[in-house]
């Protein structure tokens, strides 16, 4: 009965158009106060339990770091990397935006962030080179959901804190699907480049693609900071947020200097000499290498200790620092670094002097703004659906739903089709956070007595999420390209079409397949250990 009641009013204030952060919380305070045996005390108790919540601590310090990427030039970087990389291809330009979708998903983990990032740039390159303007929309449109299934994905940080799975392990578990899907989007669009006849760019060479790299590679060195900081034990996914915040924030002030009281003054500029440019870049070189080594080194040799990893970095980066003066300077090596000893001195008095500005700058204001309405929208959400998987638990509805469905005859093969079903019927008219916060509290119990590993159901729930992003009448993917394009929203829902099928195959895929999402986490992490 109880469980009855909730639903029609959680359905019923959908359907009046209530914000669904309020339809939440108030068909759970309704029920607790004239339907169920809680007190009404476990209202604030929850409430406040949800707020304390370590795990979600994560999603404002990733907002906070993918606003700062998306505003600073970092995505334009990104673009002219993947277009270097595999532009020269059948349908090239087209391959390179969703590649460019991949690598700026694993900074940003919002689906509209990186459509926003990417699709600003990418679909007017794309327009200009003879691509039609629903085609370059609805490939942005599609890739863009892998914002939220590549890692760090704040969809995944919310359901780690609804499920009480780990954060770590659903990152790596979406790696591989992620991969899988881009590369599915990319064969898709080859096939359609061959049908066309569309010709290929020529190959900009080796030289294009290692600037276009070196171009692009502060802003992607954040997902070795994230990814191999948390697998390499120096810190928490909670922790790792925070870090990128403060990457994103440098990178984007302070080292491509693309916004703030810093911008337009370059690290290297025009007069420096050969030799002092040299001498910095292979600087610059040397200590990304130590990071990398200190970081990866863990996963080369597992039992090593924090020093004997800082010894070979340090070993590693001279020799590297040495190898590549000598080769770009000959002899005059000791006169590059000294060279560039100069470079140094001026971008660290910039920044010296820059940094009380640049706090306050008025851009860094906005960013703050933007992050900080995006963090309170989506925690008000969280909140209050964690309060309504609180009622589901309390009237012990999703155990009446697991016997009811095991009383049914279901298995994990019938179990997961329904599941698939009510994620997509359910996806098209909620955002992904806050269906999934509803749908996974009463799934999961089922899930675990059917025998359905928890990392996987949490991949097959993501990448339902991303099929609701591009499904109307409510796919945000859709608004966002809408918005960008200036396209009517029935052209865009046009255009994502062909390609969502390809994320539908994909679906299917990875339900069926629970390797593709279990392998990394098992083999580096060992099996999920479900405690609940």
């Amino acid at each position: 009965m109880e469980s009855s009641i909730l639903f029609v009013l959680v359905l019923a204030l959908l359907f009046l158009g209530v914000p669904i952060a309020i339809a939440l919380g108030l068909s759970s305070v309704i029920v607790i106060a004239f339907f169920s045996t809680d007190s009404m005390s476990s209202v604030a108790l929850q409430l406040f339990t949800a707020s304390q919540n370590y795990t979600l601590l994560a999603i404002p310090f990733f907002i906070l770091a993918s606003a700062f990427l998306s505003t600073g030039g970092v995505a334009q970087r990104i673009i002219r990397f993947a277009i270097a990389s595999v532009g020269h291809m059948r349908g090239g330009l087209a391959m390179a935006s969703v590649l460019a979708c991949m690598l700026f998903a694993a900074l940003s983990g919002s689906s509209p962030a990186t459509v926003v990032a990417i699709g600003t740039i990418a679909i007017a390159a794309m327009r200009q080179t003879g691509y039609s303007k629903e085609f370059a929309a609805g490939i942005i449109a599609n890739a863009g959901t892998l914002g939220i299934l590549i890692p760090p994905s704040i969809v995944m940080v919310v359901y780690a804190a609804a499920t009480d799975v780990s954060v770590g392990r659903m990152f790596l578990a979406g790696v591989i699907p992620g991969l899988l899907a881009g590369v599915m989007l990319m064969v898709g669009i080859y096939i359609n480049a061959r049908i066309r006849g569309l010709k290929p760019q020529p190959f900009p060479g080796f030289g294009e693609i290692v600037s276009a790299g070196k171009d692009a590679a502060a802003g992607l060195f954040l997902i070795v900071v994230i990814l191999g900081g948390i697998y390499g034990g120096a810190f928490t996914p909670t922790e790792a947020a925070a870090v990128a915040a403060v990457y994103a924030f440098l990178v984007a002030l302070f080292i491509y200097r693309d916004m703030g009281p810093l911008k337009g003054r370059k690290w290297v500029r025009e007069e420096d000499g050969h030799a002092a440019r040299n001498g910095f870049l292979g600087l610059v070189y040397a200590f990304t290498l130590y990071v990398t080594i200190l970081i990866f080194g863990f996963f080369l040799v597992p039992d090593s200790t924090l020093q004997t990893r800082q010894m070979l970095a340090i070993v590693v980066s001279l020799v590297a620092l040495v190898a590549y003066l000598a080769w770009r300077e000959g002899t005059g090596a000791p006169k590059a670094l000294v060279a560039s000893l100069p470079l140094w001195a001026r971008g660290i008095k910039d920044i010296v002097l820059g940094f009380p500005a640049a706090c306050f700058h008025r851009d860094t204001r906005k960013v703050l703004v933007d992050s900080g309405k995006t963090t309170i929208m989506l925690m008000f959400i969280i909140v209050n659906a964690l309060l309504f998987a609180h009622v589901l638990t309390s009237e012990r509805i999703p155990q009446t739903i697991t016997d009811w469905m095991l009383g049914a005859g279901f298995n994990w093969f019938t179990f997961l089709i329904a599941v698939n079903l009510l994620l997509l019927l359910g996806g098209q008219f909620m955002e992904p956070s806050g269906l999934l916060l509803i749908v996974a509290p009463v799934v999961f119990p089922i899930a675990i007595q059917l025998g359905v590993d928890p990392i996987h159901l949490g991949i097959i729930m993501i990448v339902n999420m991303e099929i609701g992003m591009i499904t109307p009448p409510i796919g945000l993917n859709l608004f966002v390209t809408s918005g960008i394009t200036g396209m009517n929203l029935v052209r865009v829902v046009k255009a994502a079409l062909p390609f969502t099928g390809i994320l539908m195959i994909f679906l299917v895929i990875v339900t069926y397949v629970p390797w593709i999402s279990t392998f990394l986490p098992t083999i580096l992490m060992g099996p999920e250990l479900v405690t609940r």
